[in-house]
């Protein structure tokens, strides 16, 4: 049995005061029954159940706000100081996450919308095709946040914008996945949503937590990038049916090279009066060369150790002197 992958088969509440100590977890990505007649999702999405696991727990709505508040308060007990919390929620109960959230200490970091295709199709009203994912940190210590986990600094696209800048957006467009003839959980996330949380949010050998571990995307996506994982079903059914294969996923098989980091020496330092004469001058200099502008915020940020946005920030206050 490996040891870098716990599951167990049992409510997240009563298992983890059964099994993770206080402070214990690096981080956790969740995403906990909705409360919307989850058992009856394929009514919403046109899925054929021949191919989706038996055993969905749905919560009932009337007592979503005390069963968030249950879960909650266990997720931030396990956290460690500056450990954080990813939760997926659709819009019909975030009001009773959000309430729960601001029970605890728990801070928010940023609400993140994801952008999916294919919504809920409505006729008499516009289309939901988006979910929340509610990401907070517990305070009292360093977070973790990986700035350059999948795109370096001055990494262009195509079109000369910044691959890094978009890729920390809040609002993600990554589509669902559609597994065709395959056996799977009711409302599965994405691994393409896993993988860029899970980079951004911890490092190798981090302990990553599900509290609702469903089909186990979690546990597949943290396991793949060389985290240990400890998670919680309650459905036998579920639990059963997922639990092998998770246990045959090669620890690291998902990493990839990660980008070389550009290092900018003075990112987030203030700028002197005599930096932003120099830097005046030196574009003045530049442009009578000849040179485009690309190339000369390219120069200034070598000569001085800065972004590109901070550059060209920097240039439009000057000018605007």
């Amino acid at each position: 049995m490996a040891t870098d992958r716990i599951f167990h088969n049992s409510d997240c509440v009563q298992g983890a005061l059964e099994y993770l100590a206080d402070g214990s977890v690096d981080l956790i990505v969740t995403d906990p029954p909705y409360g919307i007649d989850g058992d009856r999702l394929h009514r919403h999405y046109n899925r054929d159940e021949r191919f989706v696991i038996d055993g969905y727990v749905e919560v009932d709505r009337g007592s979503y706000g005390a069963f968030s508040r249950a879960w909650i308060a266990q997720a931030q007990r396990v956290l460690r100081p500056g450990g954080q919390i990813y939760i997926v929620s659709g819009y019909t109960n975030l009001y009773d996450v959000l309430h729960a959230l601001r029970q605890t200490t728990l801070y928010e970091i940023n609400h993140l919308i994801w952008k999916y295709n294919f919504g809920v199709y409505t006729s008499t009203k516009f289309v939901s095709s988006h979910y929340h994912i509610l990401y907070y940190a517990k305070p009292g210590g360093q977070r973790t946040f990986n700035l350059q986990a999948r795109f370096a600094l001055d990494e262009t696209s195509n079109d000369g914008g910044s691959r890094n800048y978009r890729d920390r957006e809040d609002v993600w467009v990554i589509n669902r996945e559609y597994k065709p003839g395959r056996a799977k959980n009711k409302n599965e996330l994405p691994r393409a949503l896993l993988q860029k949380i899970i980079a951004y949010s911890s490092n190798e050998g981090d302990l990553v937590c599900d509290f609702f571990m469903g089909g186990g995307s979690t546990a597949a996506v943290a396991i793949g990038m060389n985290r240990r994982f400890v998670g919680f079903e309650l459905s036998r059914k579920t639990y059963a049916s997922r639990v092998p294969s998770l246990q045959a996923i090669a620890a690291g098989s998902l990493l990839t090279p990660a980008p070389r980091p550009h290092v900018v020496g003075n990112r987030g330092k203030a700028w002197s009066a005599n930096e932003s004469q120099r830097l005046r001058q030196r574009y003045f200099d530049l442009h009578a060369s000849g040179a485009t502008n690309d190339a000369i915020v390219s120069a200034l940020s070598t000569e001085f150790a800065r972004g590109a946005w901070a550059i060209r920030k920097r240039l439009r206050i000057i000018s605007a002197m």
